[in-house]
């Protein structure tokens, strides 16, 4: 079982009770907009960090994370990138390769809006942790930690600051 901490949509900044509550996990993954090079060594320097860049990163983030990761958590397979859209609504990018082969989680950022949805249609459960950072149009800062058993997702938790 692997415990993981999920944010997205720092934008430069990292609330001090985003550690406590990753404390206990394994890994971070930050689905996109960073904000600051610092952020990502923040993290990283904390627990192993999996990431993708956001619209707002620059050249140096985009030179050490990629758009997408695709990869496997026990016997799940993820996909994390930072704008995907919701169940009923993906991008066009995001929705060919669904088609082809959906993971069993799917993790975005980008909107801002924390959401967690089953879609039944591709049989898989879309994350989206909403913003950790203070900057946007969002009214808390939220993110998530959750366990990975195998293939399932269990013990989601929500963090909410205000921001």
């Amino acid at each position: 079982m692997k415990k993981i901490g999920l944010l997205s949509d720092t934008h430069a900044y990292l609330h001090k009770r985003i550690f406590p509550f990753f404390d206990s996990c394994d890994q971070i993954w930050h689905a996109g907009d960073f904000g600051s090079m610092k952020v990502a060594e923040e993290l990283s320097s904390f627990k192993p960090l999996v990431g993708v860049y956001g619209n707002i990163d620059g050249y140096e983030l985009r030179k050490t994370f990629p758009l997408d990761q695709q990869f496997r958590v026990e016997s799940l397979n993820v996909w994390l990138t930072h704008i995907g859209g919701y169940p009923g609504r993906y991008e066009k990018r995001i929705k060919e390769q669904l088609d082809k082969k959906p993971p069993g989680l799917f993790v975005c950022g980008h909107s801002h809006i924390l959401k967690v949805i089953y879609d039944k249609k591709y049989n898989m459960l879309h994350i989206n942790p909403g913003a950790a950072g203070k900057y946007g149009f969002h009214n808390v800062i939220t993110a998530i930690r959750f366990d990975i058993n195998k293939d399932r997702i269990e013990n989601l938790e929500v963090l909410e600051l205000p921001k």
